[in-house]
């Protein structure tokens, strides 16, 4: 079977010519061929996503032409687990999704809109907006451009919305730099807590008079394994994303009897692109690794969409207070 983007990485590496190209290309930016244990069942493909920039997509495009002989073959039809979009799913429903531009936010916002709702897109990146609103000419995404950490964005958001609000989902936040608490900087702090934490919970609190009005809502925070445990991030970011858990679950109690449901999702590995900060810390970046490198598998921004979209639909409507670990199996090793 001919080798193609949306091969596995696994079954390019154990094909003879296959193998021998990814790792040469990996010698060349002086990687271990080890270090693709966690993504072997991910498609060629998202080594573009995964390499947060550095690789174009002439890089795969060439791969795939050195292993057929110059030829770029079709591409053959999707093996394993493939979005299946759920037609009117989100009908005549109202959802904002923050972090819409790209990787786990962009896929929510796709596959919500796609499945009929109407998307209020929320994200600083403008052009990227722009670029998921011209993706999908057919659906009803309203844009809105601004930094969460602000009110006056909040504000245009809930304004942008209307009188009805159905769904929300905080899916943007940021990495920090791996610090411990005896050196997290100040700045590391304010910043992560400000995008990750303060900025969901003031979303939140934006929403909850339109869905109280209406007497139903779904409220759906990305937490992450860092939620779960102390060795998957640095101490801002886990800090944040326990915090998320804990407003989570605080206003599910609260709202859960007036019809609102707010749940929560703890992604593991996600091959989303994100950019980590300069000035990583040595001394967290040296004590996380070795736990870092026990995920089980990287997911895509699709896999995680699909969790988000189910806890935010219909279908989870017995689901309260939830906060589902979509990550592979990571959080019971």
């Amino acid at each position: 079977m001919a080798l193609t983007a949306q091969s596995s990485i696994g079954d390019w590496l154990a094909d003879p010519t296959g193998g021998e190209l990814v790792r040469g290309l990996l010698a060349q930016s002086g990687a271990d061929p080890d270090s693709l244990a966690p993504v072997l069942g991910l498609p060629l493909q998202q080594l573009v996503v995964l390499s947060q920039g550095a690789m174009p997509q002439s890089v795969v495009d060439d791969l795939v032409r050195a292993a057929n002989g110059g030829e770029m073959p079709d591409a053959p039809a999707a093996t394993g687990w493939s979005e299946r979009v759920t037609p009117g799913r989100f009908d005549g429903k109202t959802v904002i999704v923050t972090g819409a531009a790209s990787g786990i936010g962009k896929a929510t916002a796709s596959r919500i809109a796609r499945e009929g709702g109407r998307i209020i897109a929320c994200d600083i990146a403008a052009e990227k907006l722009d670029a998921l609103v011209a993706e999908l000419p057919a659906a009803d995404i309203v844009a809105v451009a601004g930094d969460l950490t602000q009110q006056d964005a909040i504000d245009r958001v809930i304004a942008a919305a209307g009188q009805r609000i159905d769904g929300l989902a905080n899916v943007a936040g940021i990495n920090d730099d791996f610090s411990p608490a005896g050196e997290t900087p100040d700045a590391v702090w304010d910043r992560v807590i400000a995008i990750n934490l303060t900025a969901p919970f003031k979303l939140i609190r934006a929403v909850l008079p339109a869905m109280e009005a209406a007497g139903h809502g779904a409220i759906l925070n990305v937490a992450s394994e860092a939620a779960l445990r102390g060795n998957a991030s640095g101490n801002a970011y886990t800090a944040s994303k326990h915090g998320i858990v804990g407003v989570t679950k605080s206003a599910a109690f609260m709202y859960g009897p007036k019809g609102i449901r707010v749940n929560a999702v703890a992604p593991g590995g996600v091959a989303t692109g994100i950019p980590m900060p300069p000035n990583m810390s040595e001394e967290g970046s040296a004590r996380l690794a070795p736990f870092q490198q026990t995920i089980p598998t990287i997911a895509t921004a699709e896999h995680l969409a699909a969790s988000i979209t189910f806890l935010l639909s219909d279908d989870a409507v017995n689901i309260n207070g939830a906060i589902l670990a979509s990550d592979g199996g990571w959080s019971v090793q």
